[in-house]
């Protein structure tokens, strides 16, 4: 394993839109999931070798230097740029470690992840929900695994994953699944979609969050296109995309309305939550006066 150097491990949001959440915090740089469509990659970012995995040095002595300065305790969104749980994970625990100080501190944390390891902590967040808010979302945005195969190559199936959310949920864990993105040509599907509002509804989530499109831009788009090229060879995907959506940065469904339209008929009718402001609601309920910090 490489080691950075790390001037701070948490940074302040600046605004708490995001599920709620205050700070946010980045144990690695880089993803060895190899998701096809990463917006991680893009330029703008500056994270050269996006493949390749490091950990930030001294990660934990920071997290806890800047955790004894907070006045209030905070809200932590984790795996926003890496995912916190990648395989290196399972040996290094800088994670595991890293929730046991943010639930010392009174802290609460809100875990987006691709792996089933998260299960292992299970322990940790169950502790620390009796204090503060712990949400852990859990990304699927297809229930193929054979597709999920090709564009996340070196992720958790997607029948590993649904089963993590299966077992969180019956720790008591307020768990639900970000169903982003949804690949135009290739999962944006209406069968597709409520395959996997359905499958999450059964694994016992409480939310499913989606978004009915992608981000292209940069060195993300040509990364794409080149492997949708190489993965799905003869049926011209790179073509539609390009004679569809140009340069263009938010790239939604063709039949993002008509998909939004049983997408949200359907989590109603399995009581699934889907809309940013009721799952804050949600997670963050019970906290006491907390609760209104993480809408400052």
């Amino acid at each position: 394993m490489e080691y950075i150097e790390a001037k701070h491990i948490l940074h302040r949001n600046k605004s708490t839109g995001w599920f709620g959440t205050d700070h946010t915090m980045n144990l690695y740089r880089g993803c060895c999931h190899g998701c096809i469509y990463c917006d991680s990659r893009s330029a703008c970012y500056q994270i050269d070798d996006f493949d390749k995995v490091r950990a930030k040095q001294e990660a934990l002595k920071l997290l806890g230097e800047e955790l004894r300065r907070k006045v209030r305790p905070a809200f932590i969104a984790l795996g926003g740029m890496s995912d916190t749980y990648n395989p290196f994970e399972a040996e290094l625990n800088l994670t595991r470690h890293a929730l046991e100080l943010i639930d010392a501190y009174n802290c609460g944390a809100a875990i987006a992840t691709k792996s089933d390891l998260i299960v292992r902590d299970a322990d940790i967040l169950s502790m620390m929900k009796e204090h503060s808010p712990v949400l852990c979302k859990v990304t699927v945005t297809t229930t193929d695994d054979a597709l999920a195969a090709k564009v996340e190559p070196g992720a958790p199936s997607p029948t590993r994953r649904l089963a993590a959310i299966r077992k969180l949920s019956a720790a008591g864990i307020f768990t639900g699944v970000l169903l982003m993105p949804v690949l135009p040509f290739l999962e944006d599907s209406e069968e597709q979609v409520l395959a996997v509002v359905r499958k999450a509804a059964e694994a016992g989530a409480r939310f499913v969050y989606p978004a009915l499109g992608m981000t292209l831009r940069q060195n993300q788009r040509d990364y794409y296109y080149a492997q949708l090229e190489r993965l799905f060879p003869g049926e011209g995907l790179v073509e539609r995309y390009r004679k569809t959506y140009g340069d263009r940065y938010e790239c939604y469904s063709q039949n993002v309305r008509q998909l939004w339209r049983a997408f949200a008929a359907e989590c109603d009718r399995l009581g699934l939550l889907y809309q940013m402001k009721h799952i804050i609601s949600a997670v963050t309920r019970g906290y006491g006066d907390r609760q209104l910090s993480f809408f400052d």
